[in-house]
Protein backbone atom coordinates (compact mmCIF):
# COMPACT_ATOMS: atom_id res chain seq x y z
CA UNK A 1 0.00 0.00 0.00
CA UNK A 2 1.27 3.45 -0.92
CA UNK A 3 1.29 5.98 1.91
CA UNK A 4 0.73 9.69 1.98
CA UNK A 5 2.71 12.01 4.17
CA UNK A 6 1.24 14.93 6.01
CA UNK A 7 2.72 18.33 5.29
CA UNK A 8 2.42 20.84 8.10
CA UNK A 9 4.85 23.63 7.27
CA UNK A 10 5.56 25.97 4.40
CA UNK A 11 8.99 24.34 4.10
CA UNK A 12 7.32 20.92 3.68
CA UNK A 13 5.10 22.39 0.95
CA UNK A 14 7.99 24.12 -0.85
CA UNK A 15 9.92 20.85 -0.90
CA UNK A 16 6.97 18.80 -2.20
CA UNK A 17 6.11 21.47 -4.79
CA UNK A 18 9.72 21.64 -6.03
CA UNK A 19 9.86 17.85 -6.34
CA UNK A 20 6.81 17.93 -8.64
CA UNK A 21 9.29 18.94 -11.37
CA UNK A 22 10.60 15.35 -11.16
CA UNK A 23 7.64 13.30 -9.92
CA UNK A 24 3.93 14.03 -10.05
CA UNK A 25 2.37 15.19 -6.79
CA UNK A 26 -1.11 14.52 -5.45
CA UNK A 27 -2.31 16.84 -2.70
CA UNK A 28 -5.31 15.94 -0.56
CA UNK A 29 -6.72 18.90 1.39
CA UNK A 30 -8.67 17.59 4.37
CA UNK A 31 -10.94 19.26 6.90
CA UNK A 32 -10.90 17.31 10.16
CA UNK A 33 -14.33 18.69 11.12
CA UNK A 34 -16.26 17.90 7.93
CA UNK A 35 -18.13 14.63 7.28
CA UNK A 36 -17.85 15.08 3.49
CA UNK A 37 -14.08 15.38 3.92
CA UNK A 38 -14.02 12.25 6.09
CA UNK A 39 -15.77 10.36 3.29
CA UNK A 40 -13.32 11.72 0.70
CA UNK A 41 -10.38 10.70 2.92
CA UNK A 42 -11.79 7.16 3.02
CA UNK A 43 -11.92 7.19 -0.80
CA UNK A 44 -8.34 8.52 -0.97
CA UNK A 45 -7.12 5.77 1.39
CA UNK A 46 -9.01 3.13 -0.63
CA UNK A 47 -7.33 4.37 -3.81
CA UNK A 48 -3.90 4.15 -2.13
CA UNK A 49 -4.63 0.56 -1.04
CA UNK A 50 -5.84 -0.67 -4.42
CA UNK A 51 -3.58 0.36 -7.29
CA UNK A 52 -2.06 3.82 -6.86
CA UNK A 53 0.05 5.47 -9.54
CA UNK A 54 3.60 4.36 -8.78
CA UNK A 55 5.78 7.36 -9.65
CA UNK A 56 3.77 9.77 -7.53
CA UNK A 57 4.17 11.53 -4.21
CA UNK A 58 1.01 11.74 -2.10
CA UNK A 59 0.59 14.40 0.57
CA UNK A 60 -2.19 15.39 2.94
CA UNK A 61 -2.80 18.87 4.35
CA UNK A 62 -5.18 19.40 7.25
CA UNK A 63 -6.69 22.73 6.23
CA UNK A 64 -7.70 23.93 9.69
CA UNK A 65 -4.53 22.90 11.51
CA UNK A 66 -2.20 24.00 8.68
CA UNK A 67 -4.06 27.01 7.27
CA UNK A 68 -0.93 28.86 6.01
CA UNK A 69 0.11 25.76 4.04
CA UNK A 70 -3.38 25.37 2.58
CA UNK A 71 -3.45 29.04 1.57
CA UNK A 72 0.00 28.83 -0.04
CA UNK A 73 -1.06 25.76 -2.05
CA UNK A 74 -4.08 27.69 -3.36
CA UNK A 75 -1.82 30.61 -4.26
CA UNK A 76 0.91 28.53 -5.93
CA UNK A 77 -1.45 26.30 -7.90
CA UNK A 78 -4.09 28.94 -8.73
CA UNK A 79 -6.74 26.51 -7.48
CA UNK A 80 -9.39 28.15 -5.31
CA UNK A 81 -9.44 26.49 -1.89
CA UNK A 82 -12.14 23.96 -1.18
CA UNK A 83 -12.16 21.05 1.20
CA UNK A 84 -12.10 18.26 0.71
CA UNK A 85 -10.02 18.79 -2.38
CA UNK A 86 -7.53 16.80 -4.43
CA UNK A 87 -5.02 18.39 -6.78
CA UNK A 88 -2.62 16.74 -9.23
CA UNK A 89 0.58 18.69 -9.94
CA UNK A 90 3.12 17.89 -12.67
CA UNK A 91 6.13 20.10 -13.34
CA UNK A 92 4.83 22.62 -10.79
CA UNK A 93 1.58 23.02 -12.77
CA UNK A 94 -1.94 21.98 -11.82
CA UNK A 95 -3.13 19.24 -14.16
CA UNK A 96 -6.38 18.21 -12.45
CA UNK A 97 -8.40 18.93 -9.36
CA UNK A 98 -11.64 17.73 -7.82
CA UNK A 99 -13.55 18.47 -4.66
CA UNK A 100 -16.29 17.24 -2.38
CA UNK A 101 -18.30 14.26 -3.69
CA UNK A 102 -16.21 14.11 -6.89
CA UNK A 103 -13.36 12.60 -4.89
CA UNK A 104 -13.91 8.89 -5.41
CA UNK A 105 -11.61 5.92 -5.82
CA UNK A 106 -12.93 5.42 -9.34
CA UNK A 107 -12.36 9.05 -10.32
CA UNK A 108 -8.80 9.04 -8.93
CA UNK A 109 -8.02 5.77 -10.72
CA UNK A 110 -9.33 7.11 -14.03
CA UNK A 111 -7.26 10.30 -13.81
CA UNK A 112 -4.09 9.18 -12.06
CA UNK A 113 -3.58 5.75 -13.60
Amino acid sequence: MKQYREIESLADWESAYSESANKQLVIFKHSTTCPVSANALNEFNAYLQENPAADTDYVLVKVIESRPVSNKIAEDTAVKHESPQIILIKNKEKVWSASHWSITTEHMTAVLN
